[in-house]
């Protein structure tokens, strides 16, 4: 086991493996000895149903060699495997060596389908019903948890078949979303803005995708609209795919629309993690999986 600091715990692990399997042999010959003819049996004071009483007799011996069958199994599982502290085992098996070996039978075995589609356009693979079927597990084991099933996402995590995009919805920019991942990250301007300031803006930032909003308060908004988030989502709101910084004027919002939740987001910001799948898939891979998350949103037949 790799993950010993020091000696002291691989061998205080054998030990106790060792002592438990040679006490597990001790009870059970001290429990399975012979009752010697004509001594009487005690009981062991429990009754059920008025005179069904339990009596110290021995162990039936076909139970008794189960027993000992499985002690002379744990010898020799942990003679053959590891099980005894940093001990190896005759055949050194591991569970890293058991992944890497399963992972380099199935890169023999699928590489080469992958490596065909590694070396198409990503139009062209989203356009490829065998692609996609292999893009559509791909999705369904590692992205369905965040952007669900039907990629129609959640409360925080994008819907991918609207052709929204926070970073470009370009086939190599998804590409490189996936392989690269994103931190995407709204500072807090509760403090800066103040509850009435924060409110103003919240209005201003509903009167922009035409949404029901105070015209009052969305004027006062304006100017520190203009101050505190022009800078990343542009003067007109219309957000900077470059800073992954959203559109404020299309209605659609990744935590949700009205003034109690656009107030939230202003005053105490948002962050958002997309993990990078470039060394837990490797591109090859990623190329079919862009591929087919771009097609969730376009025509790939068309192309």
């Amino acid at each position: 086991m790799s993950d010993f600091t020091n000696d002291f715990w691989s061998v205080y692990v054998a030990v106790i493996t060792v002592a438990s399997i040679v006490a597990c042999g001790i009870l059970l010959k001290a429990l399975s000895t012979k009752r010697v003819p004509g001594s009487s049996v005690e009981t062991m004071g429990h009754v059920w149903d008025g005179d069904l009483e339990e009596y110290n007799n021995p162990l039936p011996k076909w139970w008794m060699w189960l027993f000992y069958i499985t002690i002379v199994f744990g010898i020799a599982y942990v003679v053959l495997y590891p099980g005894l502290g940093s001990y190896a085992g005759v055949y050194k098996w591991s569970s890293q060596g058991q992944w890497e070996k399963e992972q380099k039978q199935a890169a023999e075995r699928f590489g080469p389908i992958f490596d065909k589609y590694a070396a198409m356009d990503l139009k062209q693979v989203a356009a490829d019903p065998a692609a996609r079927e292999i893009g559509q597990r791909l999705y369904l084991n590692y992205c369905s948890q965040c952007h669900a099933s039907d990629a129609q996402g959640s409360r925080g995590f994008p819907n991918l078949t609207d052709g929204d995009w926070l970073y470009g919805g370009d086939p190599q920019t998804i590409k490189t979303t996936i392989l690269e991942g994103r931190n995407g990250m709204m500072p807090p301007f509760g403090a800066a803005l103040g509850e009435e300031g924060t409110k103003n803006v919240a209005h201003y930032v509903l009167s922009l995708s035409g949404m029901t909003h105070d015209s009052l308060r969305a004027d006062k908004g304006r100017e520190l609209f203009g101050q505190n988030c022009a800078a990343c989502h542009g003067a007109e709101g219309k957000g900077n795919p470059a800073m992954g910084a959203p559109n404020l004027t299309d209605r659609i919002w990744l935590y949700g629309g009205g003034e109690t939740i656009v107030m939230e987001t202003i005053s105490k910001g948002r962050t958002g993690h997309m993990p990078a799948w470039q060394d837990f898939l490797g591109e090859a891979k990623v190329h079919v999986l862009a591929g087919y998350v771009w097609g969730l949103s376009n025509n790939p037949g068309s192309q």
